[in-house]
């Protein structure tokens, strides 16, 4: 999808790129073909648009996905997923809670291998290993989970970042990470009706009790934010290439994922949803 984009170029917006794709200019190499052509097709651009157009060339054999991130918009970066899912990171973090949060798991899926992150174990990993990709993938990170991270671990974080916050509303799909997976018919089995605020007692209660089942289920509810992340990144990307019919470009199937490594408690669900049950953080 991404060598048939032109909005990235600028002073080329979503309309002018349609008007290229009505005229079969479906590549960046057909444009510059047209550019340099001498017959009366040829579509005349500013000659700068030549030199965006071989940077784009460069970049994307380079693997640099932050150029690109950088020129499209925050509902038109899904582009880059298909080309840089090679090089993917979906990530969840859970917090303290909303007032000054210290981050308590991070859970990080690049479509192969699970991995996570415990404050008081290992939490510190995660910095040298979110180094080794090139896009993130969140759901609200623009806001929450990414700012956390830089100031938390006090780092840059500068990577191509899709937020599905965006990407799912211009589609139609509205509301929390929750509500979207439920509109698009993904559901959470044993962990359906625990959300961001059940995580936060499940940390409080870890800390106070030790006990490992209470990580356990924190755990395999974080982990399971990212594994949906994926999902929704596919579904959405599938969706949106159908409006673009005419670049044959072809639907991505559903990913084989790993069992998740924790099982959520149920008895420790009921125990916290019952002492918990008149009582909000936040």
């Amino acid at each position: 999808m991404l060598k048939n984009t032109f909005c990235h170029l600028k002073k080329i917006g979503l309309k002018r790129e349609a008007f290229f794709w009505r005229k079969n200019i479906f590549s960046w190499d057909d444009l510059l073909s047209s550019m340099n052509s001498d017959n009366g097709s040829s579509i005349k651009l500013p000659s700068y648009i030549k030199d965006e157009l071989a940077d784009s060339l460069r970049h994307f054999e380079s693997g640099d996905a932050n150029y690109f991130a950088k020129q499209l918009s925050s509902s038109e970066v899904w582009r880059l997923f298909d080309d840089f899912r090679h090089s993917i990171a979906y990530v969840d973090i859970e917090t303290t809670g909303l007032t000054d949060p210290d981050i308590t798991t991070i859970a990080l899926y690049d479509g192969h291998e699970i991995k996570y992150y415990v404050n008081g174990q290992n939490l510190s990993q995660f910095v040298d290993d979110i180094s080794n990709y090139e896009l993130l993938v969140t759901y609200n990170g623009k806001t929450f989970d990414i700012p956390i991270i830089k100031t938390f671990f006090n780092i840059k974080l500068d990577k191509a970042h899709i937020d599905l916050r965006y990407v799912l509303k211009s589609l139609g799909y509205s509301g929390g990470l929750k509500s979207c997976e439920k509109q698009m018919g993904i559901s959470r089995g044993d962990l359906d009706g625990v959300d961001g605020y059940f995580a936060v007692l499940l940390w409080n209660d870890y800390c106070q009790n030790k006990n490992k089942k209470t990580l356990d289920t924190l755990l395999a509810y974080n982990i399971e934010d990212v594994m949906n992340l994926e999902k929704l990144m596919i579904m959405a990307f599938n969706q949106k290439i159908k409006r673009f019919d005419h670049l044959s470009i072809d639907t991505l199937k559903d990913p084989k994922q790993p069992d998740l490594p924790f099982s959520p408690d149920q008895d420790t669900i009921d125990r916290i949803k019952y002492t918990n049950q008149n009582r909000r953080y936040y």
